[in-house]
């Protein structure tokens, strides 16, 4: 009998963890949509509410800015994502970090020049204050 209930407190508890991180990723992944549509809409107070200060948002060419340049830069058209496909997309929390990566499929207008993107993304997010904030971002062109 003890026994029994001694498997049962553990098995809860395993239960319990599974349903916890699950609604982390689930938190992470809304916020994932977030960035997503306010890149696309050129949303300067959303860009600003799901990122970080301390941003560092890595281009595939290389370039790196941080939340000012890249808001700036979304905002005004520089980089300006028309649409914005995600896929093969997973998430992992540890704690108040979590790692997303996936595929980056987009139609853009930089600067007024049309164009398209295939890109691996890794997205860092970190919980600040009871919300999920993009800490870092890294862009690699698809071969």
């Amino acid at each position: 009998m003890i026994k029994r209930f001694m498997y049962l407190m553990v098995l809860t508890g395993i239960m319990n963890a599974a349903l916890a991180q699950n609604k982390q990723e689930a938190a992470v992944t809304a916020a994932v949509e977030k960035l997503r549509k306010a890149m696309i809409d050129g949303d300067k107070t959303g860009l600003q509410q799901i990122t970080a200060d301390q941003l560092s948002y890595g281009h595939s060419s290389g370039r790196v800015e941080d939340k000012t340049q890249f808001v700036e830069n979304i905002v005004t058209g520089k980089s300006d994502f028309v649409t914005i496909d995600l896929s093969n997309q997973t998430v992992s929390v540890s704690g108040d970090a979590a790692i997303v990566r996936h595929v980056l499929a987009a139609t853009t207008n930089d600067s007024g020049n049309p164009g398209s993107v295939k890109l691996n993304i890794l997205l860092v997010w970190q919980k600040q204050k009871g919300q999920w904030k993009l800490l870092a971002r890294q862009a690699v062109k698809v071969p």
